[in-house]
């Protein structure tokens, strides 16, 4: 597929493959559902062969037709309704996504892609092929896109089974205090922190580093920057590896967005950066230019980037408020930027050079090499689906290059808290329910670069998830009015 890089030992043929599966006698699988969440099964191995041997099996399409608590959509949608009876779709076993998981007594373990079983092409929604294509279209320019995601997530000291007693409250973190950074506090939990790292390598999940980030029982991983589908890979497999590493240690890992009112939330960061067929960095200067920078810069903050890296931000920019929902597609979500950069969560189009102000980070000479220049996209929470942020991402800013689009928005560094508030910065939407209005109305940037089947399925989903949310009654409002109102 574009954008993947394979597996160190992933087969070419099937030969290879049997070769590999000699001594197993089943083989795990999974798809990436529209919330991120993997939907999988063991098969027999003799299943496997054959599915593989006849490009693909039938795979129950309601993983597209119900929410994360497997609740059935509020109204019908397109892949997977009443109409159509919930019919399969056909799981696609990408061989180059081969591992084996280290702590299920090394089972191989295959990612899929969904496809229609009318057309064999892949579903409008299905993570893996919507970043695919996007990346189809890199490459047809002539660049690999290459990304990195970083996640910063809670552990409590809980199991699925005490959350539920608790009704998820009242839950006990596992180290107390802020402490980013700290050399101390992951010795606490030596083995667990260590387990991590360690089984993310023997499972072929690239880590560039780990270490505690502020708030109680706070770390952050970044992953090892990738060609940009093999990037979405690493990142859904990361949190299915955290979550599988915590419960063998009594410990739940959260990537929800904003658990605590009071304290900061869970980033998604992103990096992004293009590549020339000789693997040279599109975004970076050339040596000539690193000195004093490019001439033609609309800013001081742009000036050791190329001019196709200008117009790559300015799509981004152009197009941000419009895909809202693929880099915060949860109601929670929200929550973490309405706090704005006193919780170092960017909720306006904003930019800047090295700035953690804005929404958009540039990175470039002279604070790294020029072969290290790239885009850091703030936004995003951990709750994210990364295909979609990355997709997104990605689309924008290659719409910007193809309409080479002119940077006219200031730097962050220009900016005041008086231009927010007369409305000369473009701030993002509020809620989820703001975001998908947006993202759904005709002439969106988003149908532009994502298409309608997309835009009008994964926006269903997200007002499946706003009506759920509007209809619950929370504790905060039986606190705040039960007794006196």
């Amino acid at each position: 597929m574009a954008g993947l890089a394979a597996t160190a030992n992933a087969p070419k043929t099937v030969e290879d493959l049997r070769s590999l599966l000699t001594n197993d006698n089943k083989v795990k699988v999974a798809g990436i559902d529209v919330d991120g969440v993997l939907r999988g099964k063991f098969m027999a191995k003799d299943k496997f062969l054959s599915a593989v041997s006849s490009s693909g099996f039938g795979f129950c399409s309601v993983v597209f037709g119900w929410d994360v608590h497997d609740v059935v959509y509020s109204r019908e949608l397109l892949i997977s309704n009443k109409a159509n009876g919930y019919r399969d779709v056909i799981a696609e076993i990408d061989l180059s996504t081969y591992r084996r998981i280290p702590w299920e007594d090394n089972v191989p373990f295959f990612l899929v892609s969904f496809l229609d079983p009318d057309t064999r092409k892949p579903l409008s929604v299905c993570p893996r092929g919507v970043m695919s294509l996007v990346a189809k279209k890199s490459e047809a320019l002539g660049w690999t896109p290459m990304a990195g995601c970083e996640y910063e997530y809670f552990q409590f000291k809980e199991t699925p089974h005490t959350l539920a007693e608790k009704n998820f409250t009242n839950l006990d973190p596992l180290t107390p205090g802020m402490h980013g950074y700290s050399l101390l506090r992951t010795q606490l939990n030596t083995q667990y922190f260590h387990d991590i790292f360690n089984e993310a390598e023997r499972f072929e999940v690239a880590i560039e580093g780990h270490h505690t980030e502020t708030g109680p029982g706070v770390y952050e991983t970044a992953l090892a920057y990738q060609p940009v589908l093999r990037m979405a890979d690493n990142a859904i497999l990361f949190k299915f590896l955290a979550k599988s590493v915590g419960m063998k240690h009594g410990i739940t890992p959260s990537f929800m967005a904003k658990p605590w009112a009071n304290l900061p939330g869970c980033s998604g960061h992103i990096h992004v950066s293009l590549r020339d067929s000789d693997g040279k960095n599109i975004f970076a200067l050339p040596e000539s230019e690193t000195g004093k920078g490019r001439k033609g810069a609309k800013y001081d903050d742009t000036k050791f980037i190329s001019e196709v890296a200008e117009q790559f931000l300015a799509g981004i920019l152009d197009g941000l408020p419009d895909v809202l929902p693929l880099l915060v597609p949860t109601i929670n979500g929200y929550k973490r930027l309405v706090g704005g950069e006193a919780f170092w969560a960017p909720n306006a189009v904003t930019y800047g050079y090295d700035s953690r102000a804005g929404s958009v980070r540039i990175i470039s000479p002279p604070s790294v090499p020029p072969s290290a220049t790239r885009f850091e996209i703030r936004v995003p929470g951990a709750d994210m689906n990364p295909y979609f942020a990355l997709s997104a991402i990605f689309a924008l800013g290659l719409r910007g290059i193809e309409k080479r689009l002119e940077l006219n928005i200031v730097p962050v560094t220009q900016m005041t808290q008086e231009d927010k508030r007369s409305g000369k910065v473009t701030m993002l939407p509020q809620s989820l329910e703001a975001a998908t209005t947006r993202m759904m109305r005709q002439g969106s940037v988003a149908r532009e670069v994502l298409g309608d089947d997309f835009v009008e399925h994964f926006g269903g989903t997200r007002e499946h998830e706003v009506g759920l949310w509007n209809s619950a009654v929370t504790n905060w409002e039986m606190e705040r009015y039960l007794e006196l109102a």
